[in-house]
C-alpha cells in the first residue's frame, strides 16, 4: 500500500506508523464502500433481470425503476423481531451468519485489487483464500444441526457431502493454474496473463472452476441446500427476518467474492488498455456477476443425486486431464 501511504502522507503531513495505519483504514473504508455498493446494486440488478426473463416487472414503487426496494425491504426486516427456536443449539445457532459474512469480506481484503495494493497478496495467497473458502460448507453444516430443525439439518448433511464432490476438481484446477502461473500468489497469476488469458489457455478447467464456485456460492442450478421446494429455505429455514438481512448480504458478497476469484484466474484481472487496472478488474467481476444471474435465470434446479454424480463422474475426470493437458503442452 506504498502509494496510499504516500498519498496519506503528502495530504495529512504525517508519516511512519501513523500513516500506515490511516492507510489501512482508509482501504478498508474504501473496500467495504465497495463491498455494500456492489451487493445493493446486483441485489436490485438481478430482481429486475429475473422479472425481465419472466415476463413481469420486479422492484417498481419505491424508488425509480424500483431502485430503493431493496431498501425498503432492509429496514422492514431488521425492524422485525430476531427470534431464536427453543431447540436450537445458541452457540452454533446464532455466530454463524455472522461469521460467515465476516469471513467473506476478510476474503476480499486479501484480494489485490490494483498493482499498487500489491502488499494485500500474501504468499500462497491463492491456497489460503481457498482454505477459508473452504470453511463455509462446514459453518453451515454447524448452523444447519445447532437449529434443531430437520429440514436445516437435511440441508448441513448436503452441506458436506457436496463438499467432497466439488472440494476435490477444485484443487486440481487450482494446481494447473499454479504450473501456468509459476506460484499461487494473486498478483504473480494477473501477471502471467499479460499476453494471454488462463480462460484460454486451460477452458476445460476454467469451466470447472466455474461450475465449482457456483456449487460453493449456492448459485442455481446448484442451490440444494436451500431447496425451496423440498427443504422450504433449508440451513436458513428457521432464520429471523434481521439474520435473514444479513443472510441476503452474505449471498452476494459470496458472489462477488466468487467473481473476483473468476477474473482473476481466467480473465487477466486488472489487465487491460487504457482503462485504470482497478477499472478493469471491476468490470470483468460485474460482467461475470451478471452471467451468474443470467445462469439462474435459465436453468433448473439439479437433484441432489445428479449433482454428486456430476463431481465425481464428470468434474473430477474433467479436472485431471485439465492438469495433464497442461502439464503436457506448457511444461513437459
Amino acid at each position: 500500500m506504498s502509494d496510499l501511504n504516500t498519498i496519506v502522507s503528502t495530504y495529512l503531513g504525517v508519516s511512519g506508523i501513523l500513516a500506515e495505519i490511516i492507510g489501512i483504514v482508509a482501504y478498508a473504508v474504501a473496500v467495504s464502500i465497495l463491498i455494500v455498493a456492489f451487493d445493493y446494486v446486483f441485489g436490485w440488478v438481478e430482481r429486475k433481470t429475473i422479472a425481465k426473463i419472466q415476463k413481469r416487472h420486479g422492484p417498481t414503487y419505491a424508488g425509480k425503476y424500483g431502485i430503493l426496494q431493496n431498501m425498503a425491504d432492509f429496514v422492514k426486516l431488521l425492524s422485525k423481531e430476531h427470534v431464536v427456536p427453543k431447540r436450537a443449539d445458541k452457540l452454533l445457532f446464532l455466530p454463524t451468519i455472522p461469521a460467515m459474512l465476516a469471513l467473506s469480506v476478510f476474503l476480499i481484503f486479501l484480494i489485490p485489487l490494483t498493482p499498487e495494493l500489491i502488499e494485500t497478496n500474501i504468499g500462497l495467497g491463492l491456497l489460503v483464500i481457498l482454505v477459508l473458502l473452504s470453511f463455509m460448507p462446514l459453518i453451515i453444516f454447524a448452523n444447519g444441526f445447532g437449529s434443531g430443525n430437520k429440514f436445516a439439518a437435511i440441508s448441513a448433511q448436503r452441506s458436506v457431502v457436496m463438499l467432497l464432490s466439488y472440494e476435490i476438481p477444485l484443487v486440481f484446477v487450482i494446481a494447473a493454474v499454479g504450473v501456468l502461473a509459476n506460484g499461487y500468489t494473486l498478483s504473480g497469476i494477473m501477471s502471467a496473463q499479460n499476453h494471454w488469458w488462463f480462460v484460454f489457455l486451460m477452458p476445460i478447467g476454467f469451466f470447472v472452476f466455474f461450475i465449482v464456485m457456483l456449487a460453493e456460492l449456492e448459485r442455481p442450478p446448484f442451490d440444494m441446500r436451500e431447496a425451496d421446494n423440498e427443504l422450504i429455505a433449508g440451513w436458513l429455514t428457521d432464520v429471523s427476518a434481521p439474520y435473514y438481512t444479513l443472510a441476503l448480504f452474505l449471498d452476494y458478497t459470496r458472489m462477488f467474492l466468487g467473481s473476483l476469484l473468476i477474473a482473476i484466474l481466467f480473465f487477466g484481472g486488472w489487465n487491460g488498455p487504457v482503462l485504470p487496472p482497478v477499472v478493469w478488474l471491476l468490470l470483468k467481476v460485474f460482467i461475470i456477476s451478471f452471467f451468474i444471474m443470467i445462469v439462474r435465470a435459465t436453468t433448473v434446479r439439479m437433484r441432489i443425486d445428479r449433482l454428486l454424480r456430476f463431481g465425481w463422474t464428470w468434474l473430477l475426470p474433467l479436472s485431471l486431464l485439465n492438469l495433464i493437458l497442461i502439464y503436457l503442452l506448457f511444461i513437459g
